[in-house]
C-alpha cells in the first residue's frame, strides 16, 4: 500500500553482509606455463556470417491517460466527506472575531461576532455537525442556507452575510438584530396601540408575500422567529429562522406535520396543505397581538391540535368588542388609542409560559448548559415552597408573581395530577 514491491525474491544476506546467490564464481587455481613448444595449428574454416536481423522497430505506446490514475485516499480526503455545504473548509475566525453568546437552540449557539476587516458587528449562528445526525438533517441545513441566500435583500427578512464551514461546525453570518424578540419588545414598552399592531402585521404580511413570490413556504411563522432591528420605536421587524422552510413545488400537496403548536394551520394537521398555511400563522400572531392570548388554548399539544380542528375562534370576549372590525386599519387607519393593559398582562403571561416550557423541553433533550440547568433548578426550588418536590397551582401562581412579575389568571392554568 505505502510503497513499491518487486515480484523478484532477493536472496538473504550472509554473515558478512553480502547477499548470497547463484552468480558466477571465479576458480582459484594456480596458472602454470605450458612446457611444450607452441606449434601452429591449422586454421578452421571461418564460419559463415549471417545477415543480422533487422533492428527491432519500437512498438507504438498507448497514449497517456487524460486523467491521472486515482491515488490512495488519505485521512484529509476522508475528513472532507464531512463537508455539508459543498465548498472548501474555511475558518470563520480568519474573518470574524467571535464574542459573547446571544442565544442557544436545539442544534447550535448564536454569538455576537465582529468582522475583522470593517469592524461591523453581526450574529454568528454556529451549528455543530455532530448534532446533524441523519442525512435529512444535513439536507435541511443546506436548504436553510440556500433559502436565506435566495430571500436576502427584503427589508423585513434578516440579511444573510455568508457561510463558513470547518470540520466541527457550520457557521451562518447574519444581520445583528439588537431589538430582541417581538413579544419581549412589546412587553418592555409597557403599552401599544392598534396602530402599532397594524404596523407590525403589515410587516409580517410583507414577509409572507415576499416568501411566496420568491417560491418559498416558511412553515414556522411565530413571534419568536421575528426580531426587531434595533431598540428604536421605528425599528424594522425582521423574519429569521428558515429551518423548516421549503421551496414550493407547484402542484405538490404537502403532508408532513411541521411548525409550532399554537400557530399550526388545520390543513397541516390534516396532512393536506400548501403555502396558505403561512397566512393562517400570520393571523394567529395578529390575534395574539390584539388579545394577548392565542386563539386556541389547551394544556397539552394534543389539546391544542384538537381545538384548532374543532373549535371556533373567540371574537366576543374582551378585548374584542373594542377592537376595530374592518380591515382598512392595516392601511394606516387604525386607532392609536392604547390597547387595554390586560392584553399586555396576558401576553406577558403567555410569553413566560412559553419560555418555561421551552426550558423544560430542553432539559428533557439534555441540551442545556450547566449554567442553564442550575438556573432552572433554582427557579423550581424557589417555587416549591413546601419542598415536596412538586409544584402546586398556588405555588406556581405565587412563583410567577415573585420570580417573573406575572399574574396568572385562574381560568388559564389548572393544577394537574399525574
Amino acid at each position: 500500500m505505502g510503497g513499491c514491491f518487486s515480484k523478484n525474491r532477493y536472496s538473504s544476506p550472509d554473515v558478512n553482509g553480502y547477499r548470497s546467490g547463484t552468480g558466477y564464481q571465479q576458480s582459484h587455481q594456480d596458472y602454470q606455463k605450458p612446457s611444450t613448444q607452441y606449434t601452429p595449428q591449422p586454421q578452421a574454416e571461418p564460419a559463415r556470417h549471417h545477415q543480422p536481423p533487422p533492428p527491432r522497430q519500437p512498438q507504438p505506446q498507448n497514449p497517456a491517460p487524460l486523467r491521472p490514475a486515482p491515488q490512495p485516499q488519505n485521512n484529509f480526503q476522508k475528513l472532507e466527506h464531512n463537508n455539508i455545504l459543498g465548498k472548501p473548509f474555511e475558518d470563520v475566525k480568519s474573518k470574524y472575531t467571535i464574542g459573547k453568546e446571544l442565544g442557544r437552540g436545539q442544534f447550535g449557539v448564536t454569538y455576537l461576532c465582529t468582522e475583522i476587516a470593517t469592524g461591523n458587528q453581526y450574529a454568528c449562528k454556529s451549528i455543530l455537525k455532530r448534532k446533524l445526525v441523519s442525512k435529512n438533517d444535513k439536507e435541511d441545513m443546506k436548504r436553510e442556507v440556500h433559502i436565506m441566500q435566495h430571500l436576502s435583500g427584503q427589508p423585513n427578512i434578516v440579511e444573510f452575510k455568508g457561510t463558513y464551514e470547518d470540520r466541527q461546525s457550520v457557521h451562518l453570518i447574519m444581520e445583528l438584530c439588537r431589538g430582541g424578540e417581538l413579544f419581549d419588545s412589546i412587553i418592555a414598552q409597557g403599552q401599544y396601540s392598534e396602530r402599532a399592531a397594524a404596523d407590525l402585521c403589515r410587516q409580517i404580511v410583507n414577509v409572507v408575500h415576499h416568501c411566496h413570490f420568491m417560491g418559498v413556504m416558511h412553515r414556522d411563522l411565530k413571534p419568536e422567529n421575528f426580531l426587531l432591528s434595533s431598540k428604536d420605536d421605528k425599528a424594522m421587524l425582521k423574519a429569521t429562522d428558515f429551518g423548516l422552510s421549503v421551496f414550493i413545488e407547484e402542484g405538490k400537496v404537502y403532508r408532513d406535520i411541521v411548525g409550532s403548536a399554537y400557530y399550526v394551520a388545520p390543513e397541516v394537521l390534516q396532512r393536506n396543505y400548501g403555502k396558505e398555511i403561512d397566512v393562517w400563522s400570520a393571523g394567529v400572531i395578529l390575534y395574539i397581538l390584539l388579545s394577548g392570548v392565542p386563539p386556541f388554548w389547551a394544556e397539552t399539544e394534543k389539546g391544542i391540535f384538537d381545538a384548532i380542528l374543532k373549535e371556533e375562534v373567540d371574537f366576543d370576549s374582551q378585548p374584542w368588542p373594542s377592537i376595530s372590525h374592518k380591515h382598512p386599519w392595516i392601511k394606516g387607519q387604525a386607532s392609536d388609542k392604547p390597547i387595554d393593559s390586560a392584553v399586555l398582562s396576558r401576553m406577558k403571561q403567555f410569553r413566560a409560559m412559553n419560555k418555561l416550557k421551552k426550558l423544560a423541553l430542553k432539559v428533557i433533550a439534555q441540551s442545556l448548559s450547566e449554567e442553564e440547568i442550575k438556573g432552572l433548578k433554582a427557579m423550581f426550588a424557589n417555587m416549591d415552597t413546601d419542598k415536596s418536590g412538586t409544584i402546586t397551582y398556588e405555588e406556581l401562581k405565587s412563583g410567577f408573581g415573585s420570580e417573573l412579575g406575572v399574574k396568572i389568571v385562574t381560568t388559564n392554568v389548572k393544577e394537574t395530577h399525574g
